[in-house]
């Protein structure tokens, strides 16, 4: 969805995202390059091969992400994880490995996360020695970790940063499962989670031209959210407000302010129809993440052995892959990550007032790092934010004449430099003083 960028958004977030050095298409088309070339990714390939298979893969691009490290004086660290899997794709078990690149930020406790998988398949999901060249599924999501990381790199942030490539995703969203239960254990606060996951080509099934827009999927009401809490969310009317559906408008406004970049098509469920990706893990657990896919998928070169029948072309080879393309949705990720860095945390809980009156008071819990906040609101039946109100100095504010059974509000908080958080949703408040006790 086109989003309406109105002054105040435009005042806290174009420095930010419009200063960013522009991915190259050159680079992003040599990681792709370079990972076809490992034959197959399939997570039961070979792990001591040192040119096929999905250990040779994870090599390299532990290499790539200590390589970036070494350019920017260690500010990426490298840390591969691994867990034994069992489940129906691999009867006898696999041992799954991340590689993660992480650039550490000032605050210890927060983290944003991108991430894609490196391990393919071809047309049968047990297939673990046939050629699996993945380029689009999912070479063109890891092309474009490591090009953030480039890019990133050159930059210090509030947050920390990691970036993660998965294996296991294609036999079961083990690697985003491995991610995620790493995260619960050490006490990150995943602040947003971009899995990027088939994102590198342009034209579709039966020839449809999609290069001009880019689809993020996000939840509404939250997989991890108790029964209490999805019947809040329901009376509060924020089904489109959750935190994930915040992310993804948010990558949505982000996109809007670079130039020549994609449409960013919010879509309103959590991937695509009965599918799923390393995201879902995250969304289980209650961290915000969303999944970016291309305009139009292209199913003769997902998951098909290579080969050519009655004059067409089989399989997920690199010339499937629109690197002009890939380089737009490598821009969109990078500047969202670096918004969402450099900006404080989102506040925790927002709390609206005001039944029974014209005015309506908002209330939240100062923000660590936050040295304004941004007030917004829309109308019910509109999907976007189309007012705002700077708030200096409080963490309170009373809105007269905006009637909350009129309005929706939120509150971000903003950082040093105006990188804003994702919008929090106002919230009924324990106690409103305008409703009458019974």
């Amino acid at each position: 969805m086109r989003a309406l960028l109105f002054p105040a958004l435009l005042a806290v977030t174009a420095s930010p995202v419009a200063a960013q050095e522009r991915p190259s298409p050159d680079r992003l088309r040599a990681d792709v390059t370079r990972l076809v070339g490992f034959g197959t990714r399939h997570t039961l390939s070979s792990t001591s091969d040192p040119k096929r298979g999905i250990g040779a893969a994870r090599d390299w691009a532990a290499a790539e992400l200590a390589r970036i490290g070494k350019a920017c004086g260690q500010c990426v660290t490298v840390e591969r994880i691994a867990r034994r899997f069992v489940g129906p794709r691999a009867p006898d078990g696999v041992v799954v490995e991340n590689v993660l690149g992480i650039q550490r930020g000032t605050d210890p406790n927060r983290y944003v996360i991108v991430g894609a998988h490196i391990d393919s398949m071809a047309g049968d999901v047990m297939d673990s020695k046939a050629d699996a060249p993945g380029a689009n599924d999912d070479a063109s999501g890891v092309a474009l970790v490591l090009e953030a990381a480039r890019l990133l790199s050159k930059q210090r942030f509030e947050a920390t940063i990691v970036y993660a490539v998965f294996s296991g995703e294609e036999q079961g969203l083990w690697g985003g499962t491995l991610l995620a239960d790493t995260a619960k254990a050490r006490g990150w606060q995943v602040d947003a989670m971009l899995n990027n996951d088939i994102v590198g080509n342009s034209i579709g099934q039966g020839g449809v031209a999609a290069g001009d827009r880019v689809r993020v999927f996000s939840e509404g009401v939250g997989k991890a959210e108790s029964l209490v809490e999805a019947q809040q969310r329901r009376g509060d009317g924020s089904e489109d407000d959750g935190p994930s559906r915040a992310l993804a408008k948010a990558v949505d406004h982000v996109a809007e302010a670079l130039p020549g970049g994609l449409d960013v098509i919010v879509a309103r469920r959590p991937d695509r129809f009965g599918r799923g990706g390393d995201h879902e893990p995250f969304l289980a657990l209650g961290y915000p993440a969303v999944r970016f896919t291309v305009g139009a998928e292209n199913w003769d070169r997902q998951h098909q052995y290579v080969r050519s029948e009655n004059g067409r072309a089989y399989g997920d080879t690199v010339e499937g892959v629109d690197f002009d393309y890939l380089a737009k949705v490598t821009a969109i990720n990078v500047a969202t990550l670096a918004r969402l860095a450099k900006a404080p945390a989102a506040p925790a809980r927002v709390q609206a007032a005001g039944a029974l009156s014209r005015n309506t008071t908002l209330a939240w819990a100062a923000v660590p790092g936050a040295v304004r906040y941004v007030v917004r609101w829309r109308e019910q039946d509109a999907r976007d934010w189309t007012g705002s109100q700077i708030v200096e100095g409080a963490t309170t504010i009373v809105l007269e004449d905006k009637p909350v059974d009129d309005l929706f509000f939120g509150v971000a908080a903003v950082g040093r430099d105006g990188a804003e958080s994702l919008v929090t949703f106002a919230g009924r408040a324990a106690v409103d003083p305008a409703v009458p006790r019974r």
